[in-house]
């Protein structure tokens, strides 16, 4: 036993002192904390648009059913040209009183003389070269309010995978940096926290009220760009000499 001993110490005795300062790294060593960013950009595979009709009637029940006629036929012809109906939303109904606002004798109030019916829909497309043509379906179907569209891609944590290696090299450069600028022979990762993830909005079109000619030859023009997606990744690095 007393051999073995003897042995293990001189086997400690021999390692070279590199090794060990790597193996202790003193903790009283300074820590480097910051985040770095990787921006990554694609053609998007979704778009979102919004579309509308608005009836009036005498009455709250009229108005209201001439909406809904008018939001059947938009809707069959949304169907009709390849959108499921998972991807197919309300996202209003309102009805509304109008009013006469012109100048009434003194004392008298503003004069009920209707109302009106509005009724929204989303619809996303996952055809982004049809998509103009599917515009042109929604006017011409009686849509009358357009919103969009808003362009996105559906798996956007998946644009970031390759993103990780590049982002992990960005660090890496800036801690030796640092670690040279400050006389340090190196810099060890301490900690790393992914988060921050910022995806790009989506750049709507203002909402317009639309006018096509049902004989109309040429689709809606759309460009659908890229849109982006950006990893942030928080680090903290320890100095040593």
């Amino acid at each position: 036993m007393r051999n073995l001993l003897i042995a293990a110490a001189a086997a400690a005795a021999a390692l070279p002192a590199a090794a060990l300062a790597q193996a202790q790294t003193p903790t009283d060593a300074p820590l480097i904390s910051f985040s770095v960013s990787e921006e990554v950009k694609r053609a998007p595979d979704r778009a979102s648009i919004g579309a509308g009709v608005t009836t009036a009637g005498p009455t709250a029940v009229e108005a209201l059913r001439a909406n809904s006629l008018a939001m059947e036929k938009l809707i069959a012809a949304v169907k009709k040209a390849g959108i499921s109906p998972a991807d197919i939303q309300t996202t209003g109904i309102n009805i509304s009183p109008q009013y006469d606002y012109r100048p009434q004798e003194q004392g008298q109030p503003p004069k009920l003389i209707g109302y009106q019916a509005s009724n929204q829909v989303r619809v996303v497309s996952r055809d982004i070269a049809g998509l103009g043509a599917l515009i042109d379906t929604l006017v011409t179907a009686g849509g009358t309010n357009i919103d969009g569209p808003s362009f996105y891609v559906a798996n956007p944590d998946a644009m970031l995978d390759g993103a990780r290696a590049a982002v992990l090299a960005k660090a890496a450069a800036r801690a030796a940096d640092y670690a040279r600028l400050t006389g340090y022979r190196e810099a060890r990762l301490v900690s790393l926290t992914e988060g921050g993830a910022f995806i790009m909005p989506p750049q709507p079109m203002p909402m317009v009220e639309m006018a096509l000619d049902a004989a109309a030859k040429s689709a809606a023009p759309v460009q659908p760009g890229q849109v982006g997606n950006t990893l942030t990744v928080q680090v903290q690095y320890r100095l040593v000499r």
